[in-house]
């Protein structure tokens, strides 16, 4: 790939330069040093690299980047992502630098993934990076496509005819003599017109000819400064001692609903009029449109497998099941079936598949509970004894979280010595419900399984669907629930059930889309789940939902509730709590979906607003504002032109009115003396004047605002 070519130079100097021809790039004269590398690691690459090659380029501090590469950075189909690095050269000769990437065949997908240098010789994308004044950083943009796998670079070369010209600017400003300086401007453009290719070498040949016809250094001068000159120097640039940094960094791009989304949770068994009859499918499907006119797209259901008898637990988790209890879903399986089973009370595959057919018709894509568990009726506890754990009595643990114990669940052995097998029938499970077309899981309690194993069972998934989306429903210490993000969950529950304050609120969120956990953890925020009715819901009533509501959905791309929340159901089990009183998980439960105090409409205005505003779609623009009331919240969202701008003020005490004053940053009123600004959830109008204005909200009726700045 590297041809050694000497020219003579006419003021006497020999020089040997590595011409570089094109590598089957999209871009002809795209290239890089490359000489055969040795077998091995990164190390031993470098260490090659190190003891053959002068580096006199420096790329670091490469971002967006997770572990050095070790993970793929998480993007969604049509981003255009920022990429930054540190780029500088010994002296003061001008750089040019850029951005490289290519999109990824599948069958490149590996588990555990090795950082590993960039090969230069494939076909890759490119777009230049801009440098800052006086910092050495250079920023830029690439844009992904398509869902799947991808990697990119950065690469970096020197501008030696821009660092020629500029030389050569300076020294007749000062009024030198630059004959020496034109001399060698003429050998390198020489150099050049011999790499060239096609009519551009003739066009730089001519000019070659002209700057040697021409009279005296000013005419020369003029000839060299010339922008055509430059285009055509730009457009054949050899790239002589071009450098890439030495990490192929991977970047996994999703769909559009891995950001942005708003799930609602529902037992399908719950959907009737018969406390001690569960409603199958077919009576399910009529709850769909009533969830789709709140404007949910997703609906996440709780495992609908046959549910064991052994140690069935009762209603409130009584351990005595009485005649007729349904048990709880997560305890999956009976001798019929297990994780690939229909429960047959809900219903056949048939009925599984007509239900997520009408759930399409309605907008709603199914997530479905992935739960790695069984119950000890489950076909697996007699065909695959050693994949669980037993007690010296023989017996099989049954799963604890000290002081619940879960008599009716045995959790699965990853130590086990047929790990392969069983590793091989989780990821079965998974392939058999997106055959039949399900892209969403919801996974439970990840946190207490290997992360390799997750990294293995989501690549191989990806392999085949790689629209797949998973949500980690991780409640666990953060650094083992970023690390699930790492490995390839798309979503992960997060803390925001339990940041109630406003400190506790903006410290959290500016750690999820403000630092660097926003380059891979995707947050859904659930305002509750079955398993989770916080203290605030209980004890502030329906203002409390109101406001935590809205919460939930402008703060985060993705949010969801659990059904029951619309009605503001808050009925804990004991006091310091969070079980609910009759959980659904437990027990059939029938609903009043329109009993006085529900919030419904709120929640369709919500949805709505988040289908509308591109704004409340995004991840990384949320930026919390200065307001007077530590009661009041203040935070904006807008999109990257600022032609969609909100600000959003939530009184997060739901007992009390409070009132104060917000200050907005310039730049999102344009500067304007005066300006108008739209509640969205009211329709009320008011006009501002200047930074900062005054907010009054009383949780009993509506707390909070969703403003529209009016450009």
């Amino acid at each position: 790939m590297i041809e050694q070519v000497v020219v003579p130079l006419e003021d006497s100097a020999m020089i040997e330069l590595q011409r570089l021809q094109p590598v089957g790039t999209r871009r002809r004269g795209f290239g890089a040093r490359r000489r055969p590398l040795p077998r091995g690691d990164l190390r031993a690459w470098q260490d090659y690299r190190d003891a053959t090659e002068q580096v006199r380029i420096a790329i670091e501090s490469v971002t967006p980047q997770v572990d050095g590469g070790r993970f793929a950075v998480k993007a969604v189909a049509g981003d255009t992502i920022e990429v930054a690095a540190d780029i500088w050269k010994d002296g003061h000769e001008l750089l040019k630098a850029a951005v490289i990437w290519r999109k990824l065949d599948l069958a490149e997908l590996r588990a555990h993934h090795v950082p590993h240098p960039p090969d230069l010789a494939k076909s890759w994308r490119e777009a230049r990076l801009r440098s800052e004044p006086f910092n050495d950083r250079w920023v830029g943009q690439m844009t992904l496509d398509e869902v799947g796998p991808y990697a990119f670079t950065i690469v970096a070369w020197t501008d030696f005819f821009g660092s020629w010209c500029e030389e050569l600017k300076k020294k007749r400003a000062a009024g030198q003599e630059v004959t020496s300086e034109l001399l060698e401007g003429m050998a390198l453009i020489e150099r050049v017109a011999i790499a060239a290719r096609g009519p551009d070498q003739h066009v730089l040949f001519e000019r070659i000819a002209a700057l040697r016809a021409a009279q005296g250094s000013a005419d020369r001068a003029q000839i060299a400064l010339a922008p055509q000159l430059a285009e055509l120097m730009e457009r054949n640039d050899p790239r002589w001692d071009l450098q890439a940094f030495d990490v192929e960094i991977p970047v996994w791009v999703d769909r559009e609903k891995a950001r942005f989304g708003s799930w609602y949770e529902m037992f399908p068994r719950s959907c009737g009029t018969n406390p001690r009859r569960g409603s199958t499918f077919r009576e399910a499907e009529k709850r769909l449109p009533a969830i789709a006119a709140m404007g949910f797209d997703v609906l996440y259901l709780p495992p609908i497998h046959p549910i064991g008898t052994a140690h069935r637990k009762g209603p409130n988790n009584i351990e005595t099941a009485r005649p007729g209890d349904p048990g709880s879903p997560w305890a999956i399986g009976t001798p019929e079936g297990g994780h690939t089973a229909i429960h047959p009370e809900l219903g056949t595959l048939e009925d599984f598949d007509h239900f997520l057919a009408t759930a399409r018709e309605n907008g709603l894509e199914i997530a479905l509970d992935f739960a790695v568990q069984c119950s000890p009726d489950h076909p697996w506890v007699k065909e695959h004894p050693e994949w669980f754990s037993h007690r010296p009595d023989g017996t099989i643990k049954y799963a604890e979280n000290p002081p619940k114990k879960y008599q009716d669940i045995h959790p699965l052995n990853f130590e086990t010595a047929d790990r392969e097998r069983l590793y091989h029938a989780l990821r079965d499970v998974v392939l058999f419900w997106a055959a039949r077309g399900v892209r969403i899981f919801r996974v439970d309690n990840p946190h207490t399984k290997p992360p390799s194993f997750w990294e293995w069972l989501i690549t191989a998934v990806h392999k085949r669907h790689p629209d797949a989306l998973f949500l980690a429903e991780a409640f666990t210490r953060p650094k083992p629930m970023r690390h699930l993000a790492k490995v390839g969950f798309t979503q992960s529950y997060t803390y925001f059930t339990w940041r109630n304050t406003r400190h506790e609120l903006e410290e959290y969120c500016n750690e999820l889309f403000n630092t660097d956990v926003r380059f891979f953890l995707r947050p859904n925020f659930f305002a509750n789940t079955p398993d989770i009715l916080p203290e605030l819901l209980q004890k502030g009533g329906r203002p409390a939902f109101l406001s935590r509501l809205v919460l939930a959905a402008t703060l985060s791309p993705s949010y969801g509730i659990y059904s029951g929340f619309e009605v503001c159901e808050n009925r804990s089990l004991w006091a310091g709590g969070e079980e609910y009183l009759d959980s659904e998980k437990y027990q059939i439960k029938v609903w009043d979906w329109d009993r006085p105090g529900h919030i419904k409409p709120l929640v369709r205005t919500l949805n709505a607003l988040r289908r509308e505003h591109r704004a409340l779609q995004l991840a990384d623009n949320l930026r919390f504002l200065l307001s007077s009331e530590p009661h009041l919240i203040a935070y904006s969202k807008a999109t990257p032109d600022l032609k969609d701008v909100l600000v959003i003020v939530v009184n997060i005490d739901p007992y009390s009115v409070h009132e104060g004053f917000v200050t907005l940053p310039d730049t999102l009123f344009n500067h304007r003396p005066h300006y108008e600004v739209t509640d969205l959830l009211t329709g009320a109008r008011y006009t501002w004047h200047g930074p900062t204005n005054y907010v009054r909200l009383d949780p009993k009726t509506l707390p909070a605002h969703v403003l529209r700045v009016e450009r």
